[in-house]
């Protein structure tokens, strides 16, 4: 009989694919820890992909977990008032807005701020092994992200600054008249 012998991996041309997402925090925080051991049974054991949802955001990066103001949550909240508004992420406290409207949010953290105006409007801050409790299959709950395109890096990226119709902030010591101050086109 003749010899079969299985396909080798031709380690040059890229070796063994990992998948490249993330399983796990990337973060030592033992409280993001526990709250993901938490969801990760949740997401095995219930079928409710708002489980699933919450686990995977847990995992990201602080840039990915972006935060979002008290006005911003209270805009996307309006009709559901009923509902827990859901963030893997900061809440953070707006000056613009005046009048808080009553508010549920679970969060990762809140600013001093926020905390004390949500509470001041009659509304409640909870986190999210209170949420798992209360609301073990996300019903009557509203998941949200804050922008992450809104960072001040941001403003950077993009078409070189200079470049013809490009918005791009350029990387500048300080905004004087003798620093990158072009003279018209040339």
């Amino acid at each position: 009989h003749f010899h079969t012998s299985t396909m080798g991996i031709d380690l040059r041309a890229g070796g063994r694919i990992k998948p490249s997402h993330r399983t796990e925090p990337a973060s030592k925080n033992i409280y993001l820890r526990l709250i993901t051991k938490l969801y990760r049974f949740l997401a095995r054991r219930t079928d409710a992909a708002f489980n699933e949802a919450v686990l995977r955001r847990l995992f990201l990066s602080k840039i990915h977990r972006a935060p979002m103001s008290v006005a911003r949550v209270a805009r996307y909240m309006k009709g559901k008032e009923s509902k827990v508004a859901v963030l893997c992420g900061t809440v953070t406290d707006d000056v613009r807005i005046h009048e808080l409207p009553k508010m549920k949010i679970c969060a990762l953290r809140f600013t001093d701020g926020a905390r004390a105006r949500i509470i001041q409007a009659g509304g409640e801050c909870i986190t999210f092994d209170q949420l798992a409790l209360r609301k073990p299959t996300g019903a009557d709950t509203v998941l949200l992200r804050g922008p992450t395109s809104a960072r001040e890096a941001e403003r950077h990226f993009g078409p070189a600054p200079g470049a013809r119709g490009s918005h791009t902030k350029p990387y500048v010591r300080t905004k004087g008249r003798k620093f990158e101050k072009g003279r018209g086109r040339r």
